[in-house]
């Protein structure tokens, strides 16, 4: 019935008989975008520690981070409520992560991230996990070691330098000369493996601080060398 209460008559149409199946073809893989950064996380920390004044050396040094990577890590901001720590982080890391050293600098990454792994620290996870792919090219590396570097396909020096850092991170009390010689069989010098340990152990420390004061990564990092 339509609005004036007259009968309406539906046509019925003959449905086409069914063509022949089509041979399956195969599915177009559908483009995927990266997804745009979050914004940053805020406060930075979860302590109210207001920013000092920066010495001309951290203002010369947080100008040169945001000329080359076009903005401030975190971690500087959350150090610089006192210019002596924030000072002695920076020189420690440099010396450290940037430094001469036995080790390649992917290398030195790689330590950070499994060491990360295993005190499930955020922050360090996240800008260090960022570094691995940036460094090695292979963003599937920088999965691996965020998740668990046993699965990644690595060569023997590689295997044996994370077995090293994560056991010194996990049960220090157990490393003994087994150990140290299983790094010299896979190619390390006793300075390797004083580098080893020291980054080990720098970020079993900052792991600790992150975790304490819930310091946030920047966003940036979440979309760097997909």
């Amino acid at each position: 019935m339509n609005k004036a209460g007259k009968s309406v008559k539906i046509a019925l149409v003959k449905a086409p008989a069914a063509k022949p199946a089509a041979k399956p073809t195969a599915a177009k893989p559908i483009p995927l975008k990266a997804a745009p950064a979050a914004a940053d996380d805020a406060p930075v920390i979860a302590l109210n520690l207001p920013m000092a004044k920066l010495t001309p050396a951290m203002t010369s040094y947080f100008k040169k981070c945001q000329e080359k990577l076009g903005f401030i890590p975190n971690v500087l901001v959350a150090y610089a409520f006192d210019m002596t720590k924030l000072e002695t982080f920076v020189a420690m890391y440099n010396d450290l992560m940037l430094g001469e050293s036995g080790l390649s600098k992917l290398e030195r990454e790689m330590i950070a991230v499994a060491v990360s792994s295993q005190n499930r620290c955020y922050y360090c996870l996240t800008a260090h996990g960022a570094a691995v792919r940036q460094y090695s090219r292979d963003p599937l590396l920088g999965e691996h070691m965020v998740m668990n570097y046993r699965v990644a396909r690595l060569s023997k020096r590689q295997r044996a330098m994370l077995d090293f850092a994560v056991k010194l991170t996990a049960s220090p009390w157990s490393v003994e000369e087994a150990d140290r010689e299983r790094l010299r069989r896979g190619g390390f010098s006793d300075r390797d493996i004083w580098d080893i340990s020291a980054v080990a152990g720098f970020f079993n420390m900052s792991n600790r601080v992150a975790s304490a004061t819930d310091m946030r990564p920047n966003s940036v990092y979440h979309g760097q060398a997909r």
